[in-house]
């Protein structure tokens, strides 16, 4: 390495430079990383926040986090969770969302630069990141005199997360409406009775997390996690929040994702999935539909017959509720893929050397992100 390298290095907290990006490892696994370039580091205020799957670590989002640095190397400092990594990611969105909220706390705290916040979850992480934006959030000063700042200085009169401006809130093949729903979880090839085992038992697969998922849980006679998430709820703000982002993006597989159905991910009911058809813009070539969904008051959503719909009553309150806020939708599909089995992965870029076909995706993602 140049010995320019290895000064920047150097003044990096011991990063590890490679291709003008520079990245470390924290004792718990979390991975940060950002412009090798000491001016452009400098200068970076949007904290980029990527939350991984069940049973992820942070090196799942290792190529996505640094696609972003080199393509906007003086805008992010971007945050790989880890204060769920493997087994803990069964132990309850909740739980989860506590835990993420501690480590966003506790970074913005050490780098007191940060003025922009966005956050990209994928799979469970997209929920785990809902949870934890309803904690971190802040209303308005003339809303709330009681969220003053401690030390009594003035504080932002705009809504915050953790005192940041929220820019960007992306999911990728999240189960927003859950996953007990008709066809929510594919491999279970739609059958109902497969469907009503598949709720009975997978709290024994994933414990607290699959309860969550499959939508049976009952902690102290509360309603349902998600469905607490789709209102202001106790001392979590979890729509007003969300609502707060500048943008709202889901991004769905519309095939081959056997972990997270289309409906579920893309916060759609069965008639309003879209007809797509195989794209021709060679730069994005697995984006095959893109739409922006206005937000609707609860009286203009249409009655919709449960039965006819494949969707259950919990999912319509749950589709209905975040509805309320406008949303981005972008439809992937990796038919033609090598590796389209595995579109739940390639979606993301799990692994670089597996998954590259979602590269597109993750281009995507950046050329549309408000810096």
């Amino acid at each position: 390495m140049p010995i320019a390298g290895k000064k920047i290095a150097a003044t990096m907290q011991n990063g590890v430079v490679e291709n003008g990006v520079c990245s470390s490892a924290s004792v718990n696994g979390s991975h940060d990383v950002w412009s090798s370039n000491e001016s452009d580091s400098s200068s970076a205020d949007h904290l980029v926040v990527m939350v991984h799957g069940i049973m992820g670590s942070a090196a799942d989002w290792k190529f996505g986090a640094e696609q972003f640095v080199k393509m906007l190397p003086d805008k992010v400092f971007v945050h790989c969770s880890e204060r769920n990594g493997s087994r803990l990611t069964l132990d309850g969105v909740d739980v989860m969302g506590e835990r993420l909220t501690e480590e966003v706390v506790e970074l913005t705290q050490r780098k007191p630069n940060l003025r922009k916040i966005s956050f990209i979850g994928h799979s469970v992480g997209g929920l785990v990141a809902r949870y934890a934006i309803g904690r971190l959030y802040r209303p308005p000063k003339n809303e709330n005199s009681e969220h003053s700042s401690p030390n009594g200085s003035e504080e932002d009169p705009r809504s915050t997360l953790c005192g940041l401006e929220p820019m960007n809130f992306i999911t990728v093949a999240t189960p927003h409406l859950g996953s007990r729903g008709n066809k929510q979880v594919p491999f279970l090839f739609g059958v109902p009775a497969f469907e009503k085992v598949a709720s009975a038992v997978i709290h024994l697969i994933f414990r607290r997390t699959g309860r969550h998922l499959f939508l049976n849980d009952d902690d102290d006679g509360k309603p349902p996690l998600l469905k607490r998430m789709i209102e202001d709820y106790d001392e979590c703000y979890f729509m007003s929040a969300l609502r707060s982002f500048r943008r709202r993006v889901v991004y769905s597989n519309v095939g081959y994702d056997h972990i997270v159905g289309w409906r579920t991910s893309s916060i759609r009911r069965n008639s309003e999935l879209p007809k797509w058809e195989d794209t021709v813009d060679e730069k994005y070539p697995h984006i095959v539909y893109e739409e922006h969904c206005k937000a609707y008051d609860a009286e203009q959503c249409e009655p919709t017959s449960v039965e006819n719909d494949g969707s259950d009553k919990l999912e319509v309150e749950l589709l209905t509720g975040l509805s309320r806020v406008c949303w981005e939708k972008v439809d992937v599909s990796f038919h033609c893929s090598r590796h389209r089995f595995a579109a739940h992965s390639v979606i993301q870029v799990k692994d670089q050397s597996v998954h590259i076909e979602g590269e597109d995706v993750i281009r995507h993602m950046i050329d549309r992100f408000l810096k």
